[in-house]
């Protein structure tokens, strides 16, 4: 049986293969951007809606899902991808800035699953699928808000999970290495004024993440398969990693973190009132 997915954030990069992907599977979508004429390549099909939506606009939110119910009965997968990054060190961040960015990063993604959430729970079926990244389980100098946005989408992402799993809801955290989309490119936000003391931590990764644009080893074509195939699982992952890049340093960060935590055991342990 076919499924209904609802994808914000579809003018470019992944969300854009994504919705392609969806289509050749045979599947049914709801293509989303805040430009419904980017999404003029998908209008004509008969399997795929476009609709207007800022993800920060609660009316907007409101109106897709609704046209989605309108004209395919039902959404049986959300994937949150609507999402930019901005890179500055912590000490260098505009609060303007930065809380635009949480509202789309995490806010949005936030309310977007509350509107999905009631039709899911009735049915006892749905899949929630959050686009996060390696930055949400990795911290970088230069990316320290992106990586607040990513990592609160974890924590999210993984309390929904325990939430959802009783009533036949899946969640999936995706998590991309460096892929070829406008990410570091058209999309990606920098500071007014950058701090020279931070030239070789922050200003050294800003200068090398826009200096890669369009050379990314990432495939968002086959990034897309990825996602498709985590959701036709029949026990999708938690998790899921993509690009070797990601794969590479996540696996270290883990791995590091596991020796730091024994190392420090006893003063961990020592820290609850004796037995």
């Amino acid at each position: 049986m076919s499924k209904v997915w609802l994808i914000t954030g579809c003018s470019t990069g992944l969300g854009r293969e994504l919705v392609r992907a969806v289509l050749q599977h045979g599947d049914q979508v709801v293509a989303t951007a805040r430009d419904p004429a980017t999404l003029a390549e998908f209008a004509a099909h008969p399997n795929a809606l476009t609709v207007r939506l800022d993800v920060t606009k609660p009316d907007h939110i409101a109106a897709a899902v609704h046209a989605t119910a309108a004209r395919f009965g039902r959404i049986d997968v959300l994937v949150n991808n609507a999402g930019y990054g901005y890179l500055s060190a912590v000490e260098e961040g505009e609060d303007e800035q930065v809380r635009a960015m949480f509202e789309v990063n995490l806010f949005g993604l936030a309310k977007m699953t509350q509107a999905v959430l009631p039709g899911m729970r009735a049915r006892r079926a749905g899949h929630i699928v959050n686009i996060s990244s390696m930055g949400g389980l990795i911290g970088f100098p230069g990316i320290g808000y992106y990586n607040a946005t990513k990592f609160a989408v974890e924590g999210l992402s993984e309390a929904l999970a325990k939430e959802c799993a009783p009533l036949g809801i899946h969640v999936t955290i995706v998590e991309p290495g460096p892929f070829r989309t406008d990410w570091a490119g058209r999309s990606l936000k920098v500071p007014k004024t950058a701090i020279g003391d931070y030239a070789d931590t922050a200003g050294s990764r800003r200068a090398a993440i826009q200096g890669y644009s369009g050379q990314q080893p990432g495939d968002p074509v086959r990034a897309a398969q990825a996602m498709i195939a985590a959701v036709e699982a029949p026990q999708p992952p938690l998790r899921l990693v993509l690009g070797r890049a990601a794969f590479d340093q996540v696996s270290a960060k883990l791995k590091e973190a596991g020796a730091e935590l024994g190392a420090w055991r006893a003063v961990s342990l020592g820290a609850d009132f004796p037995e």
